[in-house]
């Protein structure tokens, strides 16, 4: 598309495409979807924050690579550039606020600035056919506070585009091991974030949350995975080696697989990244989940257990 304006010129590509639920189904221009995807931080060992063109293309490509079909912009909007080139290069996206943790949900300060943040996502990336999810929050309590708080952003959601899926990453009931949460009847799809493995290390638990839930919407596992510093080996056992978060993603898909009602996986996280709050003798000041290193040039041996998988779901 190309406008004129007097001696102003703007070039603009679009595309068109039909994203819908159907019970537990994702369909997109009406066929079902699996979701095969990573979750990712806007971040580069270069540039900070402020991540360029070509990095951004990079890590498209590896979700490619991956043989991936979409992408989390976790945990916060990222650069509207990359939801421009992701609609160049096929890749759907999840896009997202960042309200999590420890907002307060009763501080009405706090609600005006998530909903301007979501208003402003949502005006910016609605033409973009890329973008497929508005996620309204990640990891927030079950509270009544946060239901009301984020029920009416769900509802922002629609009001300003109802074309696209409205979710948010929610967290597991560990008491009733199920998926439980008030929140649901106001998403499309139900995500939801899980370390078994990692943080609990009994995959068993696991299968009863799934076996436990009857669930009449998708579901996503926005969230899974395990630390491993790049070349550091030993058993299945040993936290950090790649042997431990290789087993971690084997033992998970062979669970998830055996779970109709999950419709997508964008596991944690594309690659390593820095957070002061990591700070033993494995993670040295980075969160080692990534399936690469920060400066994307060494692959775990996660990476092709993912890449596997999602070419061998169709």
């Amino acid at each position: 598309m190309q406008l004129k304006y007097k001696n102003d010129e703007i070039n603009e590509e679009i595309g068109f495409r039909e994203i819908k639920i159907l019970g537990t189904k994702i369909l997109l221009n009406g066929k079902e979807i699996f979701l095969k995807g990573i979750s990712e931080h806007e971040e580069s060992i270069i540039n900070g924050r402020a991540v360029s063109e070509e990095e951004i293309i990079e890590n498209l490509k590896l979700v490619k690579e991956l043989n991936g079909n979409y992408l989390r912009l976790a945990h916060y909007p990222h650069s509207e550039k990359e939801s421009r080139l992701a609609d160049k290069l096929g890749i759907l996206l999840w896009e997202e606020i960042p309200v999590y943790w420890a907002i307060d949900f009763s501080n009405e300060e706090s609600y005006e600035n998530a909903y301007n943040q979501l208003s402003e996502l949502i005006i910016r990336d609605r033409n973009r056919a890329s973008v497929i999810i508005w996620s309204v929050g990640n990891e927030t309590p079950n509270t009544d506070e946060r239901l009301n708080f984020m029920s009416k952003l769900a509802k922002r959601c629609k009001e300003l585009d109802p074309s696209r899926l409205v979710s948010a990453a929610c967290l597991v009931n560990i008491e009733e091991l199920k998926i439980d949460d008030k929140l649901a009847q106001f998403l499309d799809i139900i995500g939801i974030n899980e370390y078994y493995g990692w943080y609990d290390r009994d995959f068993n638990k696991l299968k009863l949350i799934f076996n436990n839930s009857d669930l009449k919407k998708p579901v996503i596992i926005s969230e899974m995975g395990g630390d491993a510093l790049a070349g550091h080996h030993g058993t299945v056992d040993e936290l950090f080696t790649e042997e431990c978060q290789e087993n971690i993603y084997i033992r998970q898909f062979e669970i998830i697989d055996k779970i109709d009602y999950i419709k997508g996986i964008s596991p944690w996280i594309l690659f390593d990244f820095r957070t002061p709050r990591r700070l033993n003798q494995f993670q040295r000041g980075f969160n080692r989940k990534g399936l690469l290193t920060i400066d994307k040039k060494y692959r775990k041996k996660a990476f092709y257990v993912v890449q596997q998988y999602y070419k061998n779901n169709k």
